[in-house]
């Protein structure tokens, strides 16, 4: 039996089992950063805040098709701006992306949980306004809210 001590190796003489290249933490932030911008479900999972709310912000605003402008201009008069994202968030998932709901379930019923907690005025005006800038029909009901 053949016993390697690579630690004794001149650099130049390891054996190719350390010679993989190596990546750097950086390297894999830029792939997985990469891959969520790709991925619209992916991209509105990492926007979700640990409350389970949404901010407004132009990442978000891609991935509903917008721009923060425009998702700003839609708003009703004196809603909370996260309650209107997270509203936008969750028409989107039932619009969008109903094929993938067992993925993302969990995240929408933490969002439900936060939006009831609010007490929120005019939720269903925020819909009904969600419903149109993002071309959708879907009721408050299916929300969860």
């Amino acid at each position: 039996m053949k016993k390697r001590f690579s630690v004794f190796m001149k650099p130049h003489e390891k054996s190719s089992e350390t010679d993989a290249p190596k990546r750097s933490v950086s390297d894999s932030k830029r792939v997985e950063k990469k891959n969520t911008r790709k991925d619209p479900l992916l991209q509105l999972v990492s926007l979700q805040k640990a409350t389970g709310c949404w901010m407004l912000d132009e990442d978000l605003a891609a991935v509903l098709g917008k721009t923060k402008e425009e998702v700003e201009k839609a708003k009703p008069g004196e809603v909370k701006q996260e309650v209107w994202t997270t509203i936008l968030a969750l028409i989107w998932l039932h619009s969008f992306k109903t094929d993938k709901k067992a993925e993302w379930e969990l995240l929408s019923m933490k969002a439900a949980s936060w939006l009831n907690d609010q007490n929120a005025s005019r939720v269903p005006e925020c819909v009904a306004a969600g419903n149109t800038l993002l071309d959708s029909s879907v009721r408050k009901e299916d929300l969860g809210i």
